[in-house]
């Protein structure tokens, strides 16, 4: 579901600056931003880091191609 929300124009340039940097549209970075935001209230004790590596292991087991078994020695 889409829905229209007013931004300020400094965050609407600021999200466009890292939407540049990072090869994503506005709308996605500030998709982005909110869901790293909301994580980080829910989890006030995981660090930045932890939080966005976790995001990317979430989207690299969506491919399987991505994944391997880990072998125990």
């Amino acid at each position: 579901m889409s829905v229209a929300i007013k931004l300020s124009d400094a965050l609407a340039q600021e999200a466009k600056l890292y939407a540049t940097a990072t090869h994503r549209s506005v709308p996605k970075q500030i998709e982005y931003w909110s869901r790293i935001g909301k994580l980080a209230e829910e989890n006030p004790d995981l660090p930045f880091r932890f939080i966005q590596e976790t995001l990317l292991a979430i989207e690299e087991n969506k491919d399987p191609q991505q994944v391997s078994d880990y072998q125990f020695d």
